[in-house]
């Protein structure tokens, strides 16, 4: 294959972000064969605003692509990922892995067997500022990177309450599984990924069952919290090897200020980062010249996540080499420790990994 623009890619999926990667390849000049979902509207709508053929069948897709993308719910992850690895594809699949460790080890067993390759969909790391505070980490600015607080907490901002988000079945989990896998992935790949040791953690329900919730905005129509029954915020513990931890809150609504904050610490600097606003700032001592304390600010480009990390996708796709960054092993470490943070929620006691 001559460039990532001759890759003929596919959408299965197509909801809203199914919609969003396929702007961000038709913007980029990439070739969209076209998309597949079950719902007759849906595929209508793709059909009408991309001018792509549409598929009821994912194996007719299949046929005509080089490669996929796969913007299902949680639950329909490992069937659309291990058939289309199994035609021999390349598979960019969105977070999390899967909606249980169960599945995710299957999608994973699936890869490691496969022609094809497959790259988990943690956008987040494609961001400009954690890749600039990844190249002061490898030059060695931060010394030994030893804990990360990792929050993605949000006062009030529920999806659509009967939506498949708000679903165990579909979804796996709440906030946890739907935002708390940003905060897991970045606090580990801020650390490089050490062998997990033990996590602790507590889950919570406390407002999306609640007739009274309030809120300003929501993501998702609401219809109320009949079949609500999910986690809406967590707190968790994580141990690696060598002694590096991660602290974690994560919240779809709670009573404090919203926070989408990651503090870095190491033996030689730290840093803020805050996903949010993209703004970066590196904390540094020294006693150069008299004892003093220093911040420094980062400025960078306005980039968008998801494209960066198509074009990523697409070069690794059209040079036959599967890309070293967001792996299916590397996702299946996030989906670990989500289940461990369930399971000591369940037990009230920690889980130790042998």
């Amino acid at each position: 294959m001559n460039s990532a623009t001759d890759v003929g890619v596919g959408i299965v999926g197509l909801g809203g972000i199914g919609h969003h990667h396929a702007t961000q390849l038709v913007d980029r000049g990439a070739t969209l064969v076209g998309g597949m979902d079950i719902d007759a509207d849906a595929r209508e709508r793709f059909h009408e605003e991309f001018g792509v053929h549409t598929y009821e069948d994912e194996h007719a897709l299949y046929d005509d692509c080089d490669a996929v993308l796969i913007t299902t719910p949680n639950r329909f992850h490992e069937e659309y990922a291990t058939s289309a690895l199994a035609a021999g594809l390349d598979v960019l699949l969105e977070k999390p892995l899967a909606h249980t460790l169960e599945s995710a080890e299957r999608i994973a067993d699936a890869a490691a067997d496969a022609e094809g390759f497959c790259m988990v969909g943690f956008n987040n790391r494609f961001r400009e500022p954690v890749q600039v505070l990844k190249h002061y980490q490898e030059e060695g600015r931060f010394g030994d990177t030893t804990h990360v607080e990792a929050n993605y907490v949000r006062r009030r901002g529920v999806p659509g309450r009967g939506s498949w988000f708000t679903s165990k079945d579909v979804a796996g989990g709440g906030a946890l599984i739907d935002i708390g896998v940003h905060a897991i992935d970045l606090a580990l790949y801020f650390l490089d990924h050490p062998e997990i040791v033990e996590v602790s953690g507590e889950t919570r329900s406390e407002f999306g069952g609640r007739d009274d919730y309030a809120f300003v905005h929501m993501w998702g129509d609401d219809t109320g919290p009949e079949g609500f029954d999910v986690d809406d915020s967590a707190s968790a513990f994580i141990r690696g090897a060598g002694g590096a931890t991660v602290s974690l809150e994560v919240a779809w609504a709670t009573n404090r200020p919203s926070t989408d904050e990651y503090v870095i610490r190491g033996t030689e600097a730290g840093a803020t980062f805050d996903r949010g606003t993209d703004e970066l700032t590196i904390h540094e001592a020294s006693v150069g010249g008299g004892h003093h304390l220093s911040n420094t600010t980062i400025d960078t480009r306005d980039a968008n996540s998801h494209a960066a990390e198509q074009g990523v996708f697409l070069e690794a796709v059209a040079a036959a080499e599967p890309p070293s960054i967001n792996t299916v092993e590397e996702g299946l470490a996030v989906q670990r420790v989500i289940d461990a943070i369930y399971r000591s929620s369940e037990t009230g006691q920690a889980v130790r990994f042998d």
